[in-house]
């Protein structure tokens, strides 16, 4: 019996780009996706770290997945989970926390999916060291594609953590982006 995952993400529509990359490496593993709220072996959490409710909305979203399997394998990735990880890992039901690189190889981490006992496993580079690109776009979720083309920034602004949260800025090849968007308009 194939195993199913379930993903909610928070924040903007490169998060959701990246959900959709997320997810489409679970299909390839062989899972089945379900609507959040329904029961899954595996609930995949991307967080936002702009706004300041970043950790009641990841609480909030855990107990849902909680709510609807007590046994689910629970994994945070994203922004949040990048600056906070130690937060995360002590919020009960969580397994694994993810960071900037490493969300892009959920399905290498999971192990058995089996439920941890005490705190979550944390996988999480320094952020300086984010200097990799993964193509990401999303098609047919959502009223409107979005291809990403950059990923982080160079510019510190005092108010923003996305420097903190992405790293440096990197772009994909223009020859990828054009093959992503011939995709998305087939």
């Amino acid at each position: 019996m194939s195993k199913s995952v379930a993903f909610h993400t928070l924040g903007c529509k490169l998060n959701f780009a990246e959900t959709s990359t997320i997810a489409k490496d679970f299909d390839t593993a062989g899972f089945v996706t379900v609507p959040y709220a329904e029961k899954a072996d595996v609930y995949v959490i991307n967080t936002c770290s702009v706004t300041e409710n970043a950790d009641r909305e990841c609480r909030n979203i855990v107990g849902r997945a909680l709510r609807a399997n007590p046994d689910g394998f629970i994994v945070v990735v994203g922004c949040y989970a990048q600056l906070k990880p130690e937060q995360i890992m002590e919020m009960p039901g969580v397994d694994l926390v993810l960071g900037a690189t490493e969300k892009f190889n959920v399905t290498q981490f999971l192990g058995a999916l089996e439920k941890q006992q005490g705190p979550a496993e944390i996988h999480s580079c320094e952020i300086a060291e984010a200097n990799s690109f993964v193509s990401s776009y999303s098609a047919g979720e959502r009223t409107r594609a979005f291809l990403k083309v950059q990923d982080g920034c160079d510019y510190k602004c005092t108010y923003c953590t996305i420097p903190l949260a992405r790293g440096i800025s990197r772009s994909d090849t223009l020859e990828n982006v054009v093959k992503n968007a011939k995709e998305i308009a087939a």
